[in-house]
Order: C-alpha cells, then sequence, then structure tokens
C-alpha cells in the first residue's frame, strides 16, 4: 500500500469510531483508540497505511464466520478452463498477470505482445528478485498465484456460485499476483490461519487483498482466519 500524508487526524478518528461501532464492548473502545494512535504517529506506517488497514478490519467484519465445508467435489475444472481469456484481449490471463507484475517483459514475436518470454519480478512474497525465462525447465520460478486459493474458496462458499462465478474468480486480476514458484508451492491452498508471506512487510496488503476479494465473492472465513487477518491489520495501523 502507497503511503500519503492527506489523512488528517479527525478522518481517522472517524473511521476509528466507526470500527469501534461494528465490534463491541471494551474490544472496540481498545481499537478505536489505537487507530487514532497509530494514526497521528508518523512513525506508525504513513496515515494511509493506517486508513487502509481500518477499512480493511471495518470489510473483514462484514464477512461471515463459519466453519470450512468439505472438500468434497472441488477440482480445478470447477472453475473453468486454466488461465481463459475471461477479458477477450486475446491473451491469456497468466500472460496478462505476467505482463502486469513484470519489468523489463519480452514478448514472443507473432503474438501481439501476449506471450511474455522473460523479465523480472520484484517478488512479494519473498522480498527478492527473480529472473523470468519462459522454458519447461525455467517458467516454475515464477508462478501466477490465487491470493485467496480455489480449494480455500470452494471450501468457504464458492460451491454455491455459479460456474460462471467461479471461472471470474480464478482469472480476476485482483486475486492474482506473479509469485516466486517455491514459495507459491508451499503456500498451497492454505488460508491466513495456516500460512503468510515470509516477507513481513507485504502482510498487510496481502490479507488486505484476501478481504476484498472474499467481500467481492461473497465467500465466508473462519474463525482462526479471521483472527489471524484482524492481527495482521491492527499490526499495520
Amino acid at each position: 500500500m502507497k503511503n500519503s500524508r492527506f489523512a488528517t487526524n479527525s478522518l481517522a478518528a472517524a473511521t476509528a469510531i466507526l470500527l469501534a461501532g461494528s465490534l463491541s464492548g471494551c474490544e472496540a473502545a481498545a481499537n478505536a483508540l489505537e487507530v487514532i494512535d497509530s494514526a497521528s504517529d508518523p512513525a506508525a506506517g504513513g496515515q494511509a497505511s493506517s486508513r487502509d488497514a481500518t477499512n480493511a478490519l471495518i470489510q473483514l467484519e462484514e464477512i461471515p464466520v463459519k466453519g470450512r465445508a468439505p472438500k468434497t467435489g472441488y477440482s480445478r475444472v470447477e472453475f473453468g478452463p486454466v488461465w481463459a481469456d475471461t477479458d477477450r484481449n486475446g491473451c491469456d490471463t497468466r500472460n496478462d498477470i505476467l505482463a502486469r507484475d513484470l519489468t523489463d517483459e519480452i514478448f514472443k514475436s507473432g503474438t501481439n505482445n501476449c506471450v511474455v518470454t522473460s523479465g523480472t519480478l520484484a517478488d512479494k512474497y519473498t522480498g527478492t528478485t527473480i529472473s523470468f525465462v519462459r522454458g519447461q525447465d525455467t517458467s516454475t520460478a515464477v508462478q501466477i498465484d490465487h491470493i485467496v486459493p480455489l480449494s480455500d474458496a470452494w471450501q468457504k462458499g464458492a460451491q454455491q456460485l455459479s460456474g460462471e462465478q467461479r471461472k471470474e474468480l480464478a482469472n480476476d486480476p485482483l486475486n492474482l499476483m506473479a509469485a516466486d514458484g517455491p514459495t507459491n508451492g508451499a503456500k498451497g491452498d492454505k488460508d491466513a490461519a495456516t500460512w503468510l508471506p515470509p516477507n513481513k512487510v507485504f502482510r498487510c496488503e496481502y490479507v488486505s487483498k484476501q478481504v476484498t476479494v472474499k467481500a467481492k465473492y461473497k465467500l465466508w472465513v473462519t474463525q482462526a482466519e479471521h483472527y489471524a487477518i484482524a492481527g495482521v491489520l491492527k499490526s499495520c495501523q
């Protein structure tokens, strides 16, 4: 999240009060005071970051908390073809995300700047820089991660979505990010209660994205997941 100097203390206080209204009792009051204090402190990470975390906390409170449904019936095909061209720009989703997230990218000739053959990734999960080269033995160094894993989505509401909605979820740029392959593999289908990016600087943005995606597609969170996300977001204020 980008920092900004435009937020005011009064706006932070108003946002904090709104957050307090969505919780209850002493916990709500304590959270409100934490938001105001962090927004007033220039060393707390920037007023915009504090406001974004607060907004994500408010949105999190609107997401239902339920138990994880059985994984029965899940398969990748339930979310449509792998890397479909849902925006109909002539490029599949994988190449769209590579083109968005890499720098110095080079495209395969004759593909209308669709197929990315090489580039550089500033990986947010690890905080490292990775060179991407397309090839049978090299492409997996950079993978496209579903920020909310599809299996996790399936067990938390996506079973009730239509096939077209699941296809949209699987190809939504909001839920996709180029990432270090081994780290993405380690993440698997874990939620925030069991996995967070090794790069701690990115954790606030990461869980905020998960909240936004789950809210957009009307998915739910488990109680442990709710606590984990809230804990990260409160540390960002």
